[in-house]
C-alpha cells in the first residue's frame, strides 16, 4: 500500500529522531558487544501497534505480563473497541479495566524456568539500544543442544526460555569463529537458517518489528500523545518564527 508522507508526518518523524538522539548517544557510548540491528519501529503506525499487540498476546503473554498497562488504556491508544480487546486480546478472562497479567502461575514458572519470567512493560527502556535490542533479541534465537531448553540467544547468552516464534522464523544454528580469550569459547560470527519457518525473512522481520513497536509503546504510552502535541508545537514555532521575521523586516525598513 502506497503511503503518502504529508508535511505533518515529516515533522513527526523529525520530532521522533530528535527525541531519540540522547538514546543514540548512550548506545554509542556503551559500545555493545553484539551488533544490534535497526528495528525501524514507528509507534505512530497504529497498524503496526495493533499487529504487535495481537502477536504479543498470542506468543508472549502466556509467560510474560505487562503489569503497568491496562487493557482499557491499550484499547484507547490503539483505536480498538472493548469487544475487540476482550474477544481477541484478553486471553486470561481479566476485566477490561485490569492490568495485562500473564496467565502462568509464578510457582509453576519458577519450577519450569528457574525463576518467574520478567514483566516486559519497561523492557525497551531498560535495555541499552532500546527497541533495537528487543528487535535483535527476537531474531537471534538458535538451537543449542547443551542448553537446558535446547535454545540460546546471540544477544542474551544462556537465556532461560525457548524461542516462542520458531515456527514462523525457522530453526537457526550458529556459525562459530575464533576462540574468545575472555570466555574460552568460540565466538558466534553469525546465525544461519537450518530449517526455514512458515514466513519469509522479510515477513518475519515485520513480525519482530511489530512486537518491538508494541513493547516500545507499552513502555511509555504517553509518548503517542506527546508526539502528537509536539507536531503542533513545532508548527507553531515555525509560524511564530515567520511572524518574527516579518516584524524584523518592518523595524529595519525605517533604519535603512
Amino acid at each position: 500500500m502506497t503511503k503518502t508522507i504529508s508535511a505533518i508526518a515529516l515533522v513527526r518523524r523529525a520530532a521522533v529522531l530528535a527525541g531519540g538522539l540522547l538514546l543514540s548517544f548512550n548506545v554509542l557510548a556503551a559500545d555493545p558487544a553484539v551488533p544490534l540491528q535497526q528495528s525501524g519501529t514507528d509507534i505512530a503506525d497504529r497498524g503496526s501497534l495493533q499487529r504487535g499487540a495481537q502477536l504479543f498476546m498470542n506468543y508472549c503473554a502466556g509467560c510474560h505480563s505487562l503489569q503497568y498497562l491496562r487493557y482499557s488504556r491499550m484499547a484507547d491508544d490503539l483505536g480498538l473497541t472493548e469487544e475487540e480487546v476482550m474477544e481477541n486480546l484478553n486471553l486470561t478472562g481479566a476485566d477490561y479495566g485490569h492490568h495485562i497479567v500473564s496467565s502462568m502461575p509464578a510457582s509453576h514458572a519458577e519450577g519450569w524456568f528457574g525463576q518467574p519470567p520478567p514483566d516486559l512493560t519497561l523492557v525497551v527502556r531498560s535495555k541499552i539500544g532500546g527497541p533495537d535490542w528487543v528487535y535483535t533479541f527476537l531474531k537471534s534465537f538458535y538451537q543449542d543442544e547443551e542448553a537446558a531448553l535446547g535454545w540460546n540467544n546471540g544477544v542474551f547468552p544462556n537465556v532461560s526460555m525457548p524461542n516462542p516464534l520458531w515456527e514462523m522464523q525457522g530453526l537457526q544454528r550458529p556459525v562459530l569463529g575464533e576462540i574468545d580469550e575472555e570466555t574460552g569459547e568460540p565466538r558466534i560470527e553469525s546465525l544461519e537458517m537450518a530449517h526455514p519457518g512458515k514466513l519469509s525473512e522479510a515477513e518475519f522481520d515485520r513480525v519482530a518489528r511489530d512486537i518491538t513497536a508494541f513493547l516500545e509503546y507499552a513502555a511509555e504510552p504517553a509518548a503517542l500523545k506527546r508526539q502528537s502535541i509536539g507536531v503542533w508545537v513545532i508548527l507553531f514555532l515555525v509560524f511564530f518564527t515567520f511572524l518574527a521575521w516579518l516584524l524584523k523586516k518592518e523595524y529595519w525598513r525605517d533604519v535603512h
